[in-house]
């Protein structure tokens, strides 16, 4: 039999044969607190029930089930024996008859690693934690089932869990008799279900509204974390940002939320952001702040928590069919997020985040050689694992927001709301949900669909202006659209064209027009006649989803007076635009590092500075000419200690500021400071530099070999925390020694002892910018290992190692012949290996590009 991955033809001939009536699940996860005996994994005991159909008596098929041993499996009241139907993936099941019954009894290991049930040892109290995580098929490693979207069941779920612990899943639960029963889900999808369990730290609150036929809903709400976190938990804030999304939905869905209780569980060493399991939802506990933090971060949590939310819908309610249409929810949640975010909290802004921060991960992405469209041809559950991407995200609700403009906000959601009612509980492809649209729109989606869903690649416009023969005025304004050679397709993109001009000292629009653009050349007649501009913005208010270019004079301007924008989106917009010049090797990283230390100063909006801070670092890491990085890093740290003592004391644009220098600082008089102010004998007036901020600072301490392993050691008895554990590995690694990189190294590619928020840690700090020469040796150990390391870890374990420890600060053409060389060797690695060294390559040979560029500029 195949082995873990899972085909889409496997899977859609096993939804042809199968239907699934019901499954049982019991867990029994006494043995996760208490010394460990035996060799091998800690496991638990899972015995799952699985009711279900065949359309075809006497057919063969299969279930899922990754575990280390199955004690006894029967089939229709038939023993089997486990030694011959179990292969460590699948159970074989022959002779089925119309109505079956399947039990399997297992051992299942607890993970370390993220996936499936995982087991956290929290180091200040020795309190242990379990939660589950499946996305796209990790169910199978708690309990035995068929590991695919289409095949929904109800589940009932029973959970023996030690004395003193509380458990949770999708349905409300009670303990009678020592074990924890849960109410029956409505039919769901395997990898949705879930399970938390643990001393955690629990919150309630309640939500209700009058429904439209005069009936209340109910909706009982909880927040939960590690009781180690419980004194920074603002559950307050987590409650009215979920009040407002429930209110925002329900106002707009007109479809009940169908799902009971509405949990929400804060989880360690999280690998993703969150988890839309239904009544069970699941973050990453880094939303919870220990430190101060600006108020980009409760943006953040805030536009998570809606996003999941939106997916009770979009995704939970009504399901993609198969991967491929993973948009469906994923592009869908994005866009919803964003548009909640503004339309219910008190986040107005959020568009402007959606600008600058979610569509640059979305140009990446569509750059990359791996770029796909929307609806992505996903083969199997590998292929699944990397579409959880900037396509699948943040261009599909991108091309989203260019739908609404297209179609109408009215006849979008009108065509939602059809939706979720005429699929409830189902499974649904891209046709199902054009064609309530063109229901509700009139327009031909066929042709939208195809343009923007079914092709691959960003477009470019850049305008093009002709002014009358006294220069006054614009005799023509058009907009030029290009695509890249290798994804050809133009596309039909709703835009506003902006002209602004100086007025006193701001920089402000005039003008505004818009236009259908489409193919080559567009001509926006609404302009002619205006006066001349200073600066024309193309994709003013972000309709449409594309690269912008500007015209000789409206880049002289913005290189003279961008801080002077006085509208905050098309400024973010703007430096959007330049960011990507500099990533296509058209405009000088020195320039654009220049134009940070000129007006970033000004900017206001705290999650768009933050953003320029992180492109200043990467445009000095990875795209300024090797010559000048030293002179690079120094000018960023002199402008960062300069904006530093010049921003509003306690202010969040001086805590940016401050976590800025210590990602640049390098020189020693800079390195210096750093140490003062951790040690206390320096301040700056109004910056609290509390633990989150010390371990900042200590980070590129560590890197320059001012804080060596005593230093550490002693901050970690300082914060003796989980989150302390995670910030002192990734310091400890990134000491510069040749004896620190190979031990770092060892504990990641060759053992597997580390779980997975360490590992993270430890590749964060290997990989120091400052460190190239230290680091040479292990390009060539990169390519030896990493086909190995994929073969034995788990896919989760593979992707951090493979994409975080690609030698890309070994910036030369021979490591860019390494790759090429190894992809050559490796015609048949696994697919979803090959993209992630042909997508590092990528970056790497556009930063080349980027270096050359840079040192050209003389």
């Amino acid at each position: 039999m195949p082995g873990e991955n899972l085909s889409r033809d496997e899977a859609r001939e096993r939804a042809a044969l199968l239907s699934v009536d019901g499954y049982e699940v019991f867990l029994d996860v006494r043995s996760a607190v208490g010394e460990h005996e035996g060799e091998g994994a800690r496991t638990f005991r899972s015995v799952t029930t699985i009711r279900f159909r065949c359309n075809e008596p006497g057919a063969s098929s299969f279930a899922d089930l990754i575990a280390p041993r199955v004690t006894a499996v029967s089939l229709n009241g038939r023993d089997l024996d486990p030694s011959e139907v179990f292969d460590g993936s699948r159970i074989l099941l022959n002779d089925l008859a119309e109505e079956n019954e399947l039990v399997v009894d297992a051992q299942c290991a607890y993970s370390r690693t993220g996936e499936g049930l995982h087991r956290f040892v929290d180091p200040e109290d020795g309190e242990v934690y379990l939660y589950t995580q499946y996305e796209p098929a990790d169910s199978r490693r708690v309990f035995a089932n068929f590991e695919q979207p289409d095949l929904k069941a109800p589940f009932r779920f029973e959970v023996r869990a030690p004395e003193g612990w509380t458990v949770w899943s999708n349905g409300a639960g009670e303990r009678t008799d020592g074990v924890w029963r849960f109410a029956e889900t409505k039919p769901i999808s395997t990898y949705i279900t879930c399970v938390v369990a643990g001393p955690y730290h629990y919150v309630t609150d309640s939500y209700e509204r009058v429904l439209a036929d005069g009936s209340t809903l109910r909706i009982p709400l909880g927040a939960m974390c590690r009781k180690g976190l419980a004194k920074h938990f603002d559950a307050d804030d987590v409650f009215l940002v979920t009040k407002q999304g429930l209110d925002f939905f329900h106002e707009h869905f007109d479809y009940p939320y169908p799902f009971g209780k509405y949990d929400q569980a804060f989880v360690p060493e999280y690998n993703l952001g969150a988890m839309e399991n239904p009544g069970l939802v699941t973050f990453r506990e880094e939303y919870i702040f220990r430190g101060k933090v600006t108020q980009a971060s409760y943006e953040a949590r805030a536009n998570v928590i809606l996003h999941e939310m939106a997916h009770m819908w979009f995704g939970d309610l009504v399901t993609m069919e198969w991967w491929d249409d993973l948009w469906l929810k994923e592009s869908f949640a994005d866009f919803m997020g964003a548009f909640s975010l503004v339309g219910a909290t008190r986040f107005a802004d959020g568009w402007i985040t959606f600008a600058n921060r979610r569509k640059a991960w979305a140009y990446r992405a569509d750059q990359l050689p791996s770029t796909h469209p929307i609806t992505a041809d996903i083969r199997d559950l590998q292929d699944a694992k990397l579409n959880f991407d900037g396509i699948t995200y943040a261009k599909g609700a991108s091309v989203l927001k260019q739908l609404v403009a297209y179609v109408g906000q009215d006849a979008f959601l009108e065509g939602a709301r059809r939706y979720f009612k005429r699929h409830a509980y189902g499974n649904t492809r891209l046709g199902d949900l054009l064609a309530v649209l063109e229901e509700t729109s009139g327009r031909d989606m066929g042709a939208w669909a195809r343009s923007w869903l079914q092709t691959a690649g960003v477009n470019t416009l850049t305008p093009q202006v002709l002014l009358d023969t006294e220069g006054g005025r614009i005799a023509e304004l058009a907009v030029v659209q290009e695509a890249a050679e290798t994804h050809p397709e133009l596309r039909p993109h709703r835009v506003a064209v902006g002209l602004y001009r100086r007025e006193g000292d701001a920089l402000v629009r005039y003008a505004r027009a818009e236009t259908d653009v489409e193919g080559p050349r567009t001509v926006v007649t609404e302009l002619a006649g205006a006066e001349a501009p200073e600066l024309v913005l193309v994709n003013d208010d972000d309709l449409t989803y594309c690269k912008i270019r500007f015209d000789a004079t409206s880049l002289d301007t913005l290189k003279e007076r961008l801080g002077e924008i006085t509208d905050p989106l098309a400024r973010a917009l703007c430096w959007s635009a330049l960011w990507n010049l500099t990533r296509d090797a058209l405009l000088p990283a020195r320039e654009f590092i220049d134009l940070v230390l000129r007006f970033a100063g000004r900017e206001s909006d705290i999650g768009v500075l933050q953003m320029l801070h992180a492109w200043a670092r990467s445009a000095l890491t990875h795209y300024a000419a090797p010559d000048r990085r030293e002179t690079g890093a120094a000018l960023l740290a002199e402008g960062a200690l300069r904006e530093l003592r010049a921003a509003e004391p306690g202010s969040e644009h001086q805590l940016a500021w401050a976590r800025f220098l210590a990602t640049v600082a390098s020189r020693e008089g800079d390195l210096r400071l750093l140490k003062a102010l951790l040690d206390g004998t320096e301040k700056i007036d109004g910056l609290d530099v509390d633990q989150e901020l010390r371990w900042a600072f200590l980070e590129p301490l560590a890197a320059h070999g001012v804080a060596g392993e005593d230093v550490l050691a002693a901050e970690l008895a300082r914060d003796d925390t989980a989150s302390g554990k995670r910030h002192q590995v990734r310091c400890l690694a990134a000491r510069p020694s040749a004896a620190v990189k190979a031990q770092a190294w060892a504990q990641v590619v060759e053992s597997d002892a580390l779980s997975n928020a360490l590992t993270e840690a430890t590749i964060a700090g290997f990989a120091q910018p400052t460190q190239r020469g230290l680091l040479a040796p292990y390009a060539e150990k990169y390519f030896a290992a990493i086909e190995r390391v994929w073969g034995e870890r788990s896919i989760q374990i593979g992707m951090d190692v493979v994409s975080g420890l690609f030698p890309s600060l070994q910036d030369s053409s021979a490591t860019v012949e390494a790759a090429d060389a190894w992809l050559r060797a490796h015609a048949g690695a696994a697919p979803a290996l090959r993209r992630l060294v042909l997508e590092a390559r990528d970056d790497l040979a556009r930063a080349l590009r980027g270096q050359e560029r840079d040192a050209s500029a003389g």
